[in-house]
């Protein structure tokens, strides 16, 4: 008899991070061995754990689903990681293929298309749904609308990490003590991305995170 696919749900929403899991612990070859709420605790509980498969939200807190993707995929190649939006935006999509994901389906799909997905990632293979797969072929062929993709200019790791956490409203200090460094060292990536950005103020900064699916709009916008 085959083991059952390990599974870690990285989802900061209680309600529907249960529901996934009733979902899933109904199939009969699943179990979740983890739950976690942020892209940190994430990439933690994978080292602890050595899942199979993550099943990550891209609009997670402190590091977002397609950065804590992209150091998974980096620091842990046998695990597989199946992206889970209510978006399925050029960003979300172009970002999360970037990053390494094995799969991408989308909140509002059927719960038999994300069992499905688990285990086509599982087996190796990558899932990705048929109006994902259109949108990506237009990235890439140039038919949507506006042309080329957007992309994102080429931030380090840290700097991305930095982004998102202005773009939550972190102030240099709090961002000092999540990363664990210095204040100096947080303002000194500050002004490195805000200036590969072309971007001088932090209510643009927030407004050019949005827009790339580095954090969902329901963050508050700060000015400064």
């Amino acid at each position: 008899m085959k083991s059952p696919i390990s599974i870690i749900l990285a989802e900061d929403h209680l309600i529907v991070r249960e529901g996934i899991r009733t979902l899933l612990e109904g199939e009969g070859d699943f179990t979740v061995v983890g739950e976690v709420t942020n892209g940190r605790e994430a990439i933690k509980k994978v080292a602890e754990l050595r899942p199979d498969v993550v099943v990550m939200d891209i609009a997670l807190p402190l590091l977002n689903g397609i950065d804590a993707c992209r150091q998974l995929h980096k620091a842990h190649r046998d695990c597989r990681v199946l992206m889970l939006s209510a978006h399925g935006d050029d960003a979300y999509v172009e970002g999360a293929i970037e990053a390494g994901a094995a799969g991408f389906v989308l909140k509002h799909a059927p719960g038999s298309a994300l069992a499905h997905a688990i285990r086509e990632v599982h087996e190796g293979r990558r899932f990705f749904s048929e109006a994902i797969l259109q949108r990506y072929r237009d990235i890439h062929s140039g038919l949507h609308e506006g042309g080329d993709p957007k992309k994102r200019p080429a931030l380090t790791p840290r700097e991305s990490e930095v982004l998102q956490l202005i773009a939550e409203g972190k102030a240099n200090k709090e961002t000092a003590v999540e990363l664990g460094i210095s204040i100096k060292t947080v303002e000194k990536h500050r002004t490195n991305l805000m200036r590969k950005l072309n971007i001088h103020d932090t209510a643009t900064l927030t407004r050019y995170a949005v827009g790339m699916g580095i954090v969902e709009s329901r963050v508050q916008e700060t000015t400064g």
